[in-house]
């Protein structure tokens, strides 16, 4: 797109259902994390605890099955510890910040294209921004539902532990792949426009 000649109608449509669909899923993800969260804080809160050797016996003699077994029981608590429902929160609202972030930067991107000034000064820090909390609520999220998980298991009798574990922590790298990912668009953004400033210079 040229400073004389703005988006066609086609493209500035695509650029428009892009920031209408961005804001629309920042949305959601926050209706989705109130909801989540008062649940979080109701009483009795039903919480997925992940089990080993917990065998399903309804396949035991199935045929073609060769073993099977349950990874997660869900566990209703009638009274939880403040603390233990303030890590559950965090465990959903830090992914759904992070969402929100991002779709905040895909909206602003989009109509600083509709606009023909991708190259805003903004634009680079919000794409840092969101980069460093899709890393960021990738690493910490699980951990906080990894920690509340224990804090749980540790209040159950003693007698049903064995098959819980005491303390899972799992990684999902997507989410840092997407915040490295942003980084390298966030420096791409930061080359244009160096190079913007240059070619204005010489003209």
């Amino acid at each position: 797109m040229s400073r004389n000649r703005g988006p066609s109608r086609l493209e500035a449509l695509s650029l428009g259902l892009v920031a209408t669909g961005a804001v629309s899923i920042g949305a959601a993800v926050v209706v989705g994390a109130v909801g989540a969260g008062v649940e979080i804080f109701a009483s009795p809160v039903a919480v997925s605890l992940p089990v080993h050797d917990a065998p399903m016996a309804s396949l035991a003699d199935a045929s073609g099955v060769t073993a099977a077994e349950y990874t997660q029981s869900l566990v209703s608590f009638e009274a939880l510890d403040a603390g233990i429902r303030w890590l559950l929160l965090l465990e959903v609202a830090l992914p759904a910040l992070a969402t929100v972030i991002v779709c905040a930067s895909l909206w602003w991107l989009g109509f600083s294209l509709i606009r023909q000034r991708a190259f805003r000064r903004s634009m680079v820090p919000m794409l840092v921004t969101a980069s460093f909390a899709l890393i960021v609520a990738g690493m910490l999220a699980p951990m906080f539902g990894a920690f509340a998980r224990a804090e749980m298991v540790a209040q159950l009798p003693l007698a049903d532990t064995g098959e819980f574990w005491m303390l899972m922590y799992e990684l999902n790298p997507a989410p840092i792949g997407w915040g490295i990912a942003l980084a390298l668009v966030a420096t791409a953004f930061e080359v244009g426009q160096r190079l913007q400033r240059e070619t204005e210079g010489l003209v």
